[in-house]
């Protein structure tokens, strides 16, 4: 059971990681600050590597990705990329932000599913992941911080510290 659930959770990480890294090479491109230009290509580039790491994991497992998630997050990936050039700054900056919340625990789910079902190798590098996702999360909230917009757009619940990452649930499920 555990070793479905962690497939599952690489699928949808591994095709994430694809809808990412369009979404963000669009973004990167439509943003004209130079320095946020570059860290957000520098975030793309993070994205296209989770994506290695996770493909390698589901390999490991005698897994493939899901085609049909694949197609439909290859479509999302490139519409998002498409609207960063017509949503102005605020809205492609905060839904970052809010899909980096999500894949903190991503994988961070992912780890605790890997230690249950005896997968220890996968352990440090799926937390390792999360960490990564948690400061592309910071910079994004970062950016919006005070924004006039944010009257009508809730900011997401602030993650817990990432220290927190090492020594949350998933060290817990694996005995550590």
């Amino acid at each position: 059971m555990s070793l479905e659930k962690l497939v599952r959770q690489l699928q949808g990480a591994y095709s994430g990681e694809l809808a990412a890294g369009y979404a963000y090479r669009g973004h990167w491109h439509s943003v004209r600050d130079a320095a946020e230009r570059e860290r957000i290509r520098a975030i793309e580039a993070e994205e296209w590597h989770h994506r290695e790491l996770v493909g390698a994991m589901l390999r490991d497992l005698g897994a493939r990705p899901n085609r049909r998630r694949e197609v439909v997050f290859y479509c999302i990936g490139k519409c998002i990329a498409g609207i960063c050039h017509v949503g102005g700054w605020f809205v492609p900056m905060y839904g970052a932000g809010r899909l980096e919340r999500h894949n903190i625990v991503e994988y961070e789910d992912a780890a605790v599913y890997a230690a249950a079902c005896g997968h220890e190798e996968l352990v440090d590098c799926l937390l390792a992941m999360a960490e990564v996702e948690w400061e592309h999360e910071k910079f994004f909230r970062e950016r919006i911080a005070g924004h006039w917009m944010l009257r009508w757009f809730r900011v997401w619940p602030p993650p817990p510290a990432k220290e927190t990452i090492r020594s949350g649930r998933a060290l817990a499920a694996a005995g550590r």
